[in-house]
């Protein structure tokens, strides 16, 4: 688990500092400072999102990659899809109803470190 999901966060740091200057930069002057408040929402929890999975990566070689890390991370990387991406498809096309989307991905997010809890509560029971 620790290679794989420490490139993952790795990548979506840089994704999401690409996006980010994507957003000040070719953005600023094409979108309402609502949606670019809205586009740098989708920056700010890609990056926080990219570091945990780093964290956890880290977190999984401690304690030997559990089961439950290893779901929590998952769950992390799809909520990043979910919440970040929903909200930068949002912004991108004006498309309101994708909003929708974006508490799917929060529930997964919140998941996925309750899961990372459990992992980090296990493993110091043993």
């Amino acid at each position: 688990m620790f290679p794989k999901y420490f490139a993952i966060g790795a990548f979506n740091a840089a994704l999401s500092i690409a996006l980010g200057a994507f957003g000040a930069h070719g953005l600023e002057n094409r979108l309402s400072e609502h949606y670019l408040q809205v586009f740098e929402t989708g920056v700010r929890y890609h990056m926080y999102s990219a570091l945990g999975l780093m964290l956890i990566a880290l977190l999984a070689k401690q304690i030997g990659g559990s089961k439950l890390a290893l779901m929590g991370a998952r769950l992390i990387l799809a909520g990043t899809v979910l919440f970040s991406g929903s909200l930068y498809a949002l912004t991108l096309t004006g498309v309101s109803k994708l909003g929708i989307i974006t508490p799917f991905g929060g529930i997964a997010l919140i998941a996925g470190w309750a899961y990372v809890i459990a992992a980090a509560l296990k493993s110091s029971k043993k």
